[in-house]
């Protein structure tokens, strides 16, 4: 027990960061807007470099992993993360925003890989899914977090005094995982290693990886674009709620978020017993979530809890791919899938949330510098499609494996 606590609490602790930082500019951003004067797809720009720096540390991180401490690495990166907060919060310039963001995406991009390794080394297998589905958990804390609280710290102190606090966590997430985690010799894989990039170009040329990841990845990577900057503006703009107001509803998706991390993976165990895969869930509930997209557009007046409590809960359908797509995989390739797929949903993530910024700013703002509710209707709808034609995809992708046996019989 002593050993499972000095794990999990420095780990946690780290990924919750990693999550607030990524979901904080849905309500931080209308104060970067009238300070510095961002237009939307700057911002979109700017909260999205987040992913993209994200995403390429992914390749390396493999290899990293297998050669130095997990505590290790990720103490190096969350002071980087903490650098990149400092930067943020001094900034006075669009690009110095960016220059912030992109090395707190450095920063905390081996939170969650990192503590899959270290739990891998320390812990017994029947102990992985309780404890991987509680560091998930943790991220959906760090989401709360990033939403009513953070509202409410923004009545004491403004944006840049936020993300100082931020960078002094960093600071303290990063001596936990230095000292509190146990110490243990990293064993490195026998043979010379494959190239990062080649591993991944291994892995998505698979047919068992090209034909169901995409339903995954492109539901996972509007998500985090939507839920990180754009829920934010689409309450605000379009439903007409403070920021207060607007804080609560994020917090209610965030709660659905948590929940959803917490008993998605139990749901997907107990139906696996009864003969149904998790992949059948996961296919289930992205349908529901791009339902639910749709829903936003007929929900006038007052926003309803109970359809953003949904958002989020089925906004963590496509995490389960993860656990599927890895069984049709060797075990020693494990890893390397996981690492893909993730690689995919945040690249796909800085490309979604810059877009959608895009697509904001071709209507002409106010003399506020506010964008109209239309631009944000139709944003949204297209946003809605983005993971519809993943499920598209693997339709068609195993319509036409039922087919091939019947084509060459003929």
């Amino acid at each position: 027990m002593s050993v499972l606590l000095r794990l999990i609490l420095p780990f946690a602790f780290g990924y919750m960061l990693s999550y607030l930082f990524r979901v904080v500019g849905a309500v931080v951003s209308p104060a970067l807007v009238d300070e510095l004067g961002l237009s939307a797809a700057t911002l979109g720009l700017i909260s999205s470099s987040y992913f993209l720096a994200f995403a390429a540390c992914q390749l390396p991180l493999g290899v990293l992993l297998d050669r130095i401490e997990a505590r290790k690495l990720n103490a190096i990166l969350l002071l980087i993360a903490g650098a990149g907060s400092l930067v943020f919060a001094f900034a006075g310039t669009a690009s110095e925003l960016l220059l912030g963001r992109v090395l707190i995406g450095v920063g905390v991009s081996a939170c969650l890989m990192g503590a899959f390794k270290a739990y891998v080394i320390w812990l017994e297998p029947a102990r992985l899914p309780l404890v991987n589905g509680i560091q998930l958990a943790s991220g959906g804390l760090g989401a709360l977090l990033a939403t009513k609280p953070v509202e409410l710290a923004l009545g004491v102190t403004d944006w840049r005094g936020l993300f100082m606090a931020t960078a002094v966590l960093c600071a303290l997430a990063a001596l936990l995982q230095w000292f509190m985690v146990p110490r243990r010799a990293v064993e490195p894989h026998p043979g010379t290693p494959e190239h990062p990039l080649r591993t991944v170009f291994t892995i998505v040329r698979d047919p068992r990886f090209y034909r169901v990841a995409p339903a995954s990845l492109l539901q996972s990577s509007t998500f985090i674009s939507v839920q990180s900057l754009w829920a934010g503006d689409w309450l605000r703009q379009v439903m007409q709620l403070s920021p207060s107001a607007a804080a609560d509803m994020l917090f209610v998706c965030a709660c659905g978020v948590t929940s959803g991390f917490l008993l998605m993976g139990m749901i997907a165990d107990r139906l696996q017993h009864l003969g149904i895969p998790p992949r059948a869930l996961s296919l289930a509930g992205i349908l529901a979530f791009v339902a639910l997209l749709v829903l936003l557009q007929f929900d006038s007046g007052t926003p309803s809890p109970l359809l953003w409590a949904m958002l989020g809960f089925f906004s963590t359908s496509g995490s389960l791919m993860f656990a599927s797509l890895a069984q049709q995989f060797p075990r020693h390739q494990s890893g390397r899938v996981s690492t893909s797929l993730n690689l995919g949903i945040f690249v796909s993530a800085f490309l979604i949330q810059w877009g959608l910024g895009g697509i904001v700013e071709l209507w002409p703002p106010d003399s506020t510098g506010r964008y109209p509710a239309e631009a944000y209707r139709v944003a949204f709808a297209l946003a809605a499609l983005i993971p519809a034609s993943g499920l598209a995809w693997y339709g068609l992708s195993a319509l036409r494996t039922q087919l091939r046996p019947k084509a060459s019989s003929t």
